[in-house]
């Protein structure tokens, strides 16, 4: 692990996370219709995360875009709840512990830029990244918060910080 960095997305970084996440959003069978896979800013994500409030963070590994995650205010909602966004690992990093890093390192983000709460949309069925989120103190909700726009998610969780 130690040739793997957490660090703040870059411009020339925008093609490669794309790609990650796509093919993530793929391998899982998440639909392409009302998720983040047909988010416009999937292929402008430094433009997209390079505002207050917000942060993309990759998780790079030998030179190589493995996986990210970022922290943004929640759409429609009070000004002191973010959402936890576009948080995927390709599988070869999997499994290895970098999800609860990259998790704690926007956490501490949130909590430096003064939010109160953090919501995220996720699917039933992604198992191991509903465990996680439990394991950092995440709770189920029963109904969406705020207005991603990602409609066909259908399990939302949030925690306080």
């Amino acid at each position: 692990m130690s040739s793997i960095k957490i660090r703040s997305i870059e411009y020339k970084d925008n093609e490669a996370i794309a790609l990650v996440i796509r093919s993530v959003l793929l391998e899982m069978g998440v639909p392409k219709i009302g998720t983040a896979y047909e988010d416009e800013s999937l292929d402008k994500m430094y433009e997209t995360y390079s505002k207050d409030n917000q942060m993309y963070f990759v998780l790079e590994e030998e030179g190589k875009i493995v996986g990210g995650a970022g922290i943004a205010p929640l759409k429609n909602e009070d000004i002191t709840i973010c959402e936890l966004q576009k948080m995927y690992f390709l599988s070869e990093v999997r499994g290895k512990g970098v999800g609860f890093m990259m998790i704690n390192t926007c956490l501490d983000f949130a909590k430096e830029q003064g939010f109160l709460k953090c919501y995220l949309e996720t699917m039933p069925y992604m198992t191991a990244a509903r465990k996680l989120y439990k394991k950092v103190g995440f709770q189920d909700l029963e109904k969406p918060v705020g207005n991603t726009g990602h409609y066909s998610c259908h399990a939302w969780m949030i925690k306080d910080l």
